[in-house]
């Protein structure tokens, strides 16, 4: 193998051929791997209604063809894995059917309680190159809480090497944020501050730093934008959302168009925050209207009804009543004007 140092000098001596396919807007759903898998074949598949079904099944399309996010790669770079399964496997039984059928895919790291980490430009090398083909996208870096300041230096050091060798993949950061209405423009915690501050350090050029307005807790203008539902105080999961772009434009001089916005649909872990069908649609209009880089939601896998009565989030069900399978899908890229079925 061509050492990094050998990759790079080639890379900057080739013409650029590919910067131009660095999508200016991604509409893209996560989808958790873990969830339905069966280990015996590493096939992305979802239950919507409850009947376990490929995403891509025997040429059809059940979901659309919008791209869609992977969750979640953890470990090291070049030796990840997900949620325990080997990382070549899942790749070996989903970049082709993804590739063939013309469907863009992004790579997303970490997670809630997952650290992914990289040390090595070599690791990094590794990684990309083994979901490599025409469709994918590029790749997101989920940050939470659990990883170090020297582990998310490090992290931003690869991509940005990364990024010299392959200027047409899109770099997506994303990490919690509030959506302060009070005027103190409170949005990214000490965490997301950490990666953003990284990022710039790092030299990372075209990124996405991808906001995930969700779990705000009680309703409070120091956390989000508040009105009243059957007069009690809630979050307005929609304004709060382009509240936390506007504030995180503001605060860190963030560009709109290198800002993201990712919602978790119906009940929130936090259960007074419900995002509903109007939110979904309200997020769409204001991510156009202020040329945001891009709107997902967390997750495929919720965006059906529950089969019985559950109280709060569930991984498996929006715990919407009346809510239809793939009705979140739907409203937004509806509203995006994007086709979905």
């Amino acid at each position: 193998m061509r050492s990094i140092s050998t990759l790079l000098l080639l890379a900057a001596l080739a013409p650029q051929a590919h910067a131009a396919e660095f999508p200016a807007f991604v509409y893209s759903p996560y989808k958790h791997l873990a969830m339905w898998n069966d280990p015996a074949n590493n096939v992305i598949t979802a239950a919507p209604n409850g009947v376990k079904t490929p995403y891509i099944a025997d040429g059809a399309l059940p979901f659309g063809k919008q791209p869609l996010t992977w969750a979640f790669a953890s470990g090291e770079c070049g030796d990840e894995h997900w949620g325990g399964q080997p990382a070549q496997a899942v790749a070996d039984a989903n970049v082709p059917s993804f590739a063939k059928a013309g469907i863009g895919y992004i790579i997303s790291t970490g997670g809630q309680g997952n650290v992914f980490t990289c040390a090595t430009d070599d690791g990094m090398e590794r990684f990309i190159r083994r979901y490599e083909s025409p469709q994918l996208i590029g790749f997101d870096f989920d940050i939470e809480a659990e990883q170090t300041p020297e582990q998310i230096a490090s992290l931003a050091d690869r991509i940005a090497v990364a990024q010299k060798l392959r200027p047409h993949l899109r770099m997506s950061f994303t990490v919690p944020t509030l959506a302060a209405s009070d005027g103190s423009r409170i949005s990214l915690n000490p965490t997301a501050e950490a990666v953003l501050a990284a990022v710039r350090k790092a030299g990372i050029q075209n990124y996405a730093l991808n906001l995930m307005v969700m779990d705000y807790g009680p309703a409070a203008k120091k956390a989000c934008v508040v009105h009243k539902v059957r007069g009690k105080a809630r979050c307005d999961m929609g304004a709060s959302a382009l509240q936390a772009a506007r504030n995180v434009h503001a605060k860190y001089g963030v560009p709109y168009e290198q800002i993201e916005l990712t919602a978790m649909i119906g009940v929130n872990d936090v259960v007074e925050n419900v995002f509903t069908l109007r939110d979904a649609q309200a997020v769409a209009q204001g991510v156009l209207r202020m040329k945001l880089a891009g709107l997902h939601y967390w997750s495929l896998d919720r965006d059906t009804p529950c089969g019985k009565p559950v109280k709060g989030a569930d991984a498996t069900c929006s715990t919407m009543p009346g809510v239809p399978a793939g009705a979140y899908l739907r409203a937004m890229a509806r509203t995006l004007g994007q086709v979905a079925q």
